[in-house]
């Protein structure tokens, strides 16, 4: 992955264990959430300061990527509002659970040291949402400090601020547009699980390929100029954590099997092939251009194969099902190089994405029909 023009890993030792798609995936469930709360919380905003003007952007070092490529963990707050010509910040935290006993708040979220005193931080806020109730609060840091206990967070494997639940509790609002809100953030982190169970699907096949060349005497073959062997060859060498020597050479390659006539099937296989490649290389112009192009490509094709259902079909061999999951998978993977091309190499071609899975022809329809048709991923 670039970054400042060199080439690095992910070295964080959360992601060691994980590639660095999969590290991804659960980046990506923080950024769904902010960016969804983005337009809401700009109201909230408006409603403390009704005689101001009021603008609230994302913040924090995965403001445009979403996720931090070298695996930290950003101590910025996750919005800053610019109100006439002060600066607030906003850290936000949302709660899944219903029954949980204390909330916590980490450390250095809340306070800072001076003169060797922990003090609250100034000029910040937090917005808390508590989606089983559909209620929210926005409170400081010193009713934090004030409110909580300094303990430890089995969970985090650290020590934070613990604010008891009847206390914390008494602060939320009700609201209701958190209903359309909250549902929104659930149907994408469904769709997101969905379309990543690929990767699991793709390491049990080729667990069983590798395991009948013992059990059955199956011969494994890996085929020049084919796409699955491409794929395959990926696939290995990402969860090997390894960079073909010829990177460059092997994604221009790559993309020459974008042609006419490529389904679903074939799409998410490329796409996977390109986020891996791209990910370890710095690109010419020349290579970049190709790639420009190849990525509007691939959109469009992929919102050709939409239907009114909801689903994505490209084939009849397939099933509908599994053929969504092809096309949400590519488009999950197609938006974070969007982000990055533009980031990292100024690319005007693309408006940025404002929100995860902008390019889903209709979220709520998708959403719908992958619960009616799915249990726990599998066809019903």
């Amino acid at each position: 992955m670039k970054l400042d023009g060199k080439t690095i890993y992910a070295q964080s030792s959360d992601i060691k264990s994980r590639t660095y798609l999969e590290y991804r995936k659960d980046m990506k469930k923080k950024a769904i959430a902010e960016l969804e709360v983005l337009k809401w919380l700009g109201s909230k905003v408006k409603q403390l300061y009704p005689k101001k003007r009021v603008k609230v952007y994302k913040s924090g070092g995965d403001k445009f990527l979403w996720f931090l490529r070298k695996g930290r963990v950003s101590s910025e707050s996750d919005f800053i509002a610019d109100i006439d010509k002060e600066e607030i910040k906003f850290e936000f935290q949302y709660a899944e659970k219903a029954d949980l006993k204390f909330y916590d708040f980490k450390v250095s979220k809340v306070t800072k040291k001076k003169d060797n005193k922990r003090r609250p931080i100034e000029n910040k806020f937090f917005v808390y949402i508590h989606k089983p109730s559909l209620k929210y609060a926005i409170f400081k840091p010193e009713w934090i400090m004030k409110n909580g206990d300094y303990g430890m967070v089995p969970a985090w494997r650290s020590y934070a601020f613990r604010v008891p639940k009847g206390k914390f509790e008494e602060l939320f609002e009700p609201d209701s547009t958190l209903k359309n809100l909250c549902s929104k953030i659930d149907a994408k982190n469904f769709i997101l699980n969905f379309q990543h169970e690929l990767i699991d699907i793709n390491k049990d096949k080729l667990s069983y390929l590798l395991q009948s060349v013992i059990d059955e005497n199956k011969i494994v073959e890996i085929i020049p100029e084919d796409l699955d062997s491409f794929f395959k060859v990926c696939f290995i060498l990402d969860n090997l954590n390894k960079i073909p020597q010829n990177a460059n050479l092997w994604l221009v390659y790559l993309l020459s099997y974008i042609g006419k006539n490529i389904m679903l099937e074939d799409i998410y296989r490329i796409v996977y092939c390109i986020d891996f490649l791209y990910s370890k290389i710095d690109l010419k112009q020349n290579e970049l251009t190709q790639l420009v192009n190849k990525v509007k490509e691939l959109f469009k094709k992929i919102k050709m194969y939409y239907k009114e259902d909801g689903s994505y079909r490209s084939s009849l061999k397939a099933s509908p099902l599994e053929e969504t999951r092809y096309a949400l998978f590519s488009i999950n993977l197609l938006e974070d190089l969007i982000q990055d091309m533009i980031f990292y190499y100024s690319v005007s071609e693309f408006m940025s994405i404002k929100k995860i899975y902008e390019n889903v022809e209709n979220i709520g329809k998708t959403h719908k029909l992958l619960k009616r048709t799915t249990k726990n991923g599998q066809e019903k």
